[in-house]
Protein backbone atom coordinates (compact mmCIF):
# COMPACT_ATOMS: atom_id res chain seq x y z
CA UNK A 1 0.00 0.00 0.00
CA UNK A 2 1.40 3.39 -0.97
CA UNK A 3 1.72 6.21 1.52
CA UNK A 4 -0.98 8.21 -0.25
CA UNK A 5 -3.39 5.26 -0.20
CA UNK A 6 -2.76 4.62 3.49
CA UNK A 7 -3.35 8.25 4.46
CA UNK A 8 -6.53 8.45 2.41
CA UNK A 9 -7.77 5.31 4.19
CA UNK A 10 -7.31 7.22 7.46
CA UNK A 11 -9.32 10.13 6.07
CA UNK A 12 -12.13 7.73 5.26
CA UNK A 13 -11.91 6.05 8.68
CA UNK A 14 -12.14 9.35 10.55
CA UNK A 15 -14.72 11.09 8.38
CA UNK A 16 -17.59 12.96 10.06
CA UNK A 17 -21.35 12.72 9.66
CA UNK A 18 -21.64 16.39 8.71
CA UNK A 19 -25.44 16.32 8.46
CA UNK A 20 -25.71 14.75 11.92
CA UNK A 21 -23.34 17.32 13.40
CA UNK A 22 -25.35 20.17 11.91
CA UNK A 23 -28.60 18.71 13.25
CA UNK A 24 -27.07 18.41 16.73
CA UNK A 25 -25.83 21.99 16.58
CA UNK A 26 -29.26 23.32 15.62
CA UNK A 27 -30.75 21.72 18.75
CA UNK A 28 -28.83 24.28 20.81
CA UNK A 29 -30.74 27.17 19.24
CA UNK A 30 -33.30 27.59 22.07
CA UNK A 31 -30.53 27.92 24.66
CA UNK A 32 -28.61 30.31 22.42
CA UNK A 33 -31.71 32.46 21.88
CA UNK A 34 -32.37 32.77 25.62
CA UNK A 35 -28.72 33.52 26.35
CA UNK A 36 -28.45 36.24 23.70
CA UNK A 37 -31.59 38.03 24.95
CA UNK A 38 -32.36 39.45 21.51
CA UNK A 39 -28.77 40.52 20.76
CA UNK A 40 -27.89 37.67 18.38
CA UNK A 41 -27.21 38.95 14.87
CA UNK A 42 -26.49 35.54 13.41
CA UNK A 43 -25.44 32.01 14.37
CA UNK A 44 -23.64 30.00 11.71
CA UNK A 45 -21.39 27.00 11.29
CA UNK A 46 -17.72 27.90 11.15
CA UNK A 47 -14.52 25.99 11.87
CA UNK A 48 -13.87 22.59 10.33
CA UNK A 49 -17.42 22.05 9.08
CA UNK A 50 -17.31 25.26 7.04
CA UNK A 51 -13.69 24.78 5.94
CA UNK A 52 -14.03 21.11 4.96
CA UNK A 53 -11.31 20.04 7.42
CA UNK A 54 -13.46 17.94 9.77
CA UNK A 55 -12.35 14.66 11.33
CA UNK A 56 -14.25 12.53 13.85
CA UNK A 57 -11.45 12.69 16.45
CA UNK A 58 -11.99 16.39 17.12
CA UNK A 59 -14.87 18.82 17.32
CA UNK A 60 -17.65 17.83 14.96
CA UNK A 61 -19.01 21.35 14.46
CA UNK A 62 -18.19 24.92 15.47
CA UNK A 63 -21.02 27.42 15.73
CA UNK A 64 -20.07 31.09 15.65
CA UNK A 65 -22.43 33.30 17.64
CA UNK A 66 -22.34 36.84 16.28
CA UNK A 67 -23.70 39.32 18.81
CA UNK A 68 -24.72 42.87 17.98
CA UNK A 69 -22.18 45.65 18.51
CA UNK A 70 -24.53 47.20 21.09
CA UNK A 71 -24.76 44.06 23.24
CA UNK A 72 -24.34 45.17 26.88
CA UNK A 73 -21.72 43.74 29.22
CA UNK A 74 -18.07 42.78 28.96
CA UNK A 75 -16.58 40.13 26.69
CA UNK A 76 -15.79 37.95 29.70
CA UNK A 77 -19.43 38.17 30.80
CA UNK A 78 -20.53 37.25 27.27
CA UNK A 79 -18.35 34.14 27.44
CA UNK A 80 -19.13 33.10 31.00
CA UNK A 81 -22.87 33.68 30.70
CA UNK A 82 -22.95 31.34 27.70
CA UNK A 83 -21.31 28.64 29.80
CA UNK A 84 -23.81 29.22 32.61
CA UNK A 85 -26.80 29.14 30.21
CA UNK A 86 -25.70 25.84 28.67
CA UNK A 87 -25.08 24.33 32.11
CA UNK A 88 -28.47 25.52 33.37
CA UNK A 89 -30.16 23.78 30.43
CA UNK A 90 -28.50 20.49 31.36
CA UNK A 91 -25.58 20.39 28.94
CA UNK A 92 -22.22 19.17 30.22
CA UNK A 93 -20.10 22.11 29.11
CA UNK A 94 -16.39 22.88 29.16
CA UNK A 95 -14.60 26.19 28.94
CA UNK A 96 -12.00 26.34 26.18
CA UNK A 97 -9.91 29.28 24.99
CA UNK A 98 -12.45 31.24 22.93
CA UNK A 99 -15.27 28.68 22.88
CA UNK A 100 -17.59 26.64 25.07
CA UNK A 101 -17.70 22.95 24.20
CA UNK A 102 -20.72 20.68 24.67
CA UNK A 103 -21.69 17.10 23.78
CA UNK A 104 -25.09 16.54 22.25
CA UNK A 105 -26.43 13.39 20.57
CA UNK A 106 -22.91 11.97 20.47
CA UNK A 107 -21.44 15.00 18.69
CA UNK A 108 -18.90 17.51 20.00
CA UNK A 109 -20.07 21.07 19.35
CA UNK A 110 -18.02 24.19 20.09
CA UNK A 111 -19.87 27.48 20.50
CA UNK A 112 -17.77 30.59 19.82
CA UNK A 113 -19.35 33.85 21.07
CA UNK A 114 -18.19 37.08 19.47
CA UNK A 115 -19.29 40.71 19.59
CA UNK A 116 -19.36 42.70 16.37
CA UNK A 117 -17.14 45.77 16.48
CA UNK A 118 -19.50 47.81 14.31
CA UNK A 119 -22.99 47.60 12.89
CA UNK A 120 -21.58 46.47 9.54
CA UNK A 121 -18.82 44.06 8.56
CA UNK A 122 -17.57 40.76 9.93
CA UNK A 123 -14.93 41.90 12.43
CA UNK A 124 -15.65 40.62 15.94
CA UNK A 125 -14.11 40.79 19.39
CA UNK A 126 -13.63 37.45 21.17
CA UNK A 127 -12.82 36.72 24.79
CA UNK A 128 -9.61 34.70 25.30
CA UNK A 129 -10.08 32.81 28.55
CA UNK A 130 -6.51 31.48 28.69
CA UNK A 131 -5.09 35.00 28.81
CA UNK A 132 -8.11 36.74 30.35
CA UNK A 133 -7.88 39.10 27.41
CA UNK A 134 -9.51 39.63 24.03
CA UNK A 135 -8.68 39.35 20.36
CA UNK A 136 -10.07 40.65 17.10
CA UNK A 137 -11.07 38.22 14.39
CA UNK A 138 -12.91 37.84 11.11
CA UNK A 139 -14.17 34.27 11.01
CA UNK A 140 -15.30 34.54 7.39
CA UNK A 141 -11.75 35.46 6.39
CA UNK A 142 -10.41 32.44 8.29
CA UNK A 143 -12.87 30.17 6.50
CA UNK A 144 -12.02 31.49 3.03
CA UNK A 145 -8.26 31.33 3.70
CA UNK A 146 -8.36 27.66 4.65
CA UNK A 147 -11.14 26.55 2.31
CA UNK A 148 -9.33 27.99 -0.70
CA UNK A 149 -5.79 26.93 0.19
CA UNK A 150 -5.81 23.67 -1.78
CA UNK A 151 -4.38 21.74 1.19
CA UNK A 152 -7.52 20.28 2.75
CA UNK A 153 -6.33 16.65 2.63
CA UNK A 154 -3.01 17.51 4.26
CA UNK A 155 -4.75 19.52 6.98
CA UNK A 156 -7.16 16.69 7.75
CA UNK A 157 -4.33 14.13 7.90
CA UNK A 158 -2.28 16.35 10.23
CA UNK A 159 -5.32 16.83 12.47
CA UNK A 160 -5.57 13.03 12.73
CA UNK A 161 -1.86 12.95 13.62
CA UNK A 162 -2.43 15.64 16.25
CA UNK A 163 -5.25 13.78 18.00
CA UNK A 164 -3.70 10.32 17.73
CA UNK A 165 -0.60 11.65 19.47
CA UNK A 166 -2.63 13.45 22.14
CA UNK A 167 -1.33 16.90 21.20
CA UNK A 168 -3.06 20.05 22.39
CA UNK A 169 -2.89 23.15 20.20
CA UNK A 170 -5.43 25.00 18.08
CA UNK A 171 -6.61 23.70 14.74
CA UNK A 172 -6.17 27.17 13.22
CA UNK A 173 -2.50 27.11 14.27
CA UNK A 174 -2.13 23.78 12.47
CA UNK A 175 -3.97 25.01 9.38
CA UNK A 176 -1.69 28.04 9.07
CA UNK A 177 1.37 25.84 9.63
CA UNK A 178 0.31 23.52 6.81
CA UNK A 179 -0.32 26.43 4.43
CA UNK A 180 3.07 27.97 5.26
CA UNK A 181 5.01 24.69 5.02
CA UNK A 182 3.52 23.76 1.63
CA UNK A 183 3.37 27.14 -0.09
CA UNK A 184 6.06 26.16 -2.62
CA UNK A 185 5.19 22.48 -2.95
CA UNK A 186 3.01 20.76 -5.60
CA UNK A 187 -0.59 19.88 -4.83
CA UNK A 188 -0.12 16.15 -5.26
CA UNK A 189 2.00 13.60 -3.35
CA UNK A 190 -0.07 13.65 -0.16
CA UNK A 191 2.34 11.54 1.89
CA UNK A 192 5.39 13.61 0.91
CA UNK A 193 3.55 16.82 1.69
CA UNK A 194 2.46 15.57 5.11
CA UNK A 195 6.05 14.62 5.90
CA UNK A 196 7.19 18.07 4.77
CA UNK A 197 4.79 19.66 7.27
CA UNK A 198 6.09 17.44 10.07
CA UNK A 199 9.65 18.47 9.22
CA UNK A 200 8.56 22.11 9.15
CA UNK A 201 7.09 21.73 12.64
CA UNK A 202 10.22 19.96 13.87
CA UNK A 203 12.57 22.64 12.57
CA UNK A 204 10.52 25.81 13.10
CA UNK A 205 8.02 25.16 15.86
CA UNK A 206 9.82 27.35 18.40
CA UNK A 207 10.32 30.32 16.07
CA UNK A 208 7.44 30.10 13.59
CA UNK A 209 5.15 33.12 13.48
CA UNK A 210 1.66 32.57 12.09
CA UNK A 211 -0.53 35.65 11.69
CA UNK A 212 -4.32 35.66 11.35
CA UNK A 213 -5.24 36.77 7.80
CA UNK A 214 -7.73 39.39 8.96
CA UNK A 215 -5.74 40.88 11.84
CA UNK A 216 -1.97 41.31 11.77
CA UNK A 217 -2.03 41.94 15.52
CA UNK A 218 -3.44 38.46 16.13
CA UNK A 219 -0.33 36.27 16.26
CA UNK A 220 -1.93 32.83 16.27
CA UNK A 221 1.38 31.14 17.08
CA UNK A 222 1.54 33.06 20.37
CA UNK A 223 -1.48 31.08 21.59
CA UNK A 224 0.61 27.91 21.39
CA UNK A 225 2.53 27.73 24.66
CA UNK A 226 6.12 26.57 25.09
CA UNK A 227 4.82 23.37 26.68
CA UNK A 228 2.46 22.73 23.77
CA UNK A 229 5.28 23.31 21.28
CA UNK A 230 7.39 20.79 23.19
CA UNK A 231 4.64 18.18 22.80
CA UNK A 232 4.64 18.77 19.04
CA UNK A 233 8.37 17.99 18.97
CA UNK A 234 7.74 14.80 20.94
CA UNK A 235 4.97 13.89 18.49
CA UNK A 236 7.45 14.25 15.64
CA UNK A 237 9.94 11.97 17.40
CA UNK A 238 7.27 9.30 17.86
CA UNK A 239 6.22 9.55 14.21
CA UNK A 240 9.81 9.21 13.01
CA UNK A 241 10.18 5.83 14.71
CA UNK A 242 6.62 4.52 14.32
CA UNK A 243 5.42 1.87 11.88
CA UNK A 244 1.97 3.48 11.66
CA UNK A 245 0.86 7.11 11.47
Amino acid sequence: MSGDTYLRSLLLKYSVDADGAETAGVKLNPTIARWSNGNLSRAYFSGSLAKGTWISLGTDADVFLSLSSVTPGTLSHMYESLFQSLTADGYVSRRQNVSIGVRIDGFSIDLVPGKRQSHYGNVHSLYRSKADSWTQTDVNSHISTVKGCGRIEEIRVLKIWKYRHGLSFSSFFLELAVIEALKHRPRENLANNVWAVLEHLRDRIQSARYVAPANTNNIVSDDCTVAEKATITRGWNKSQNATAF
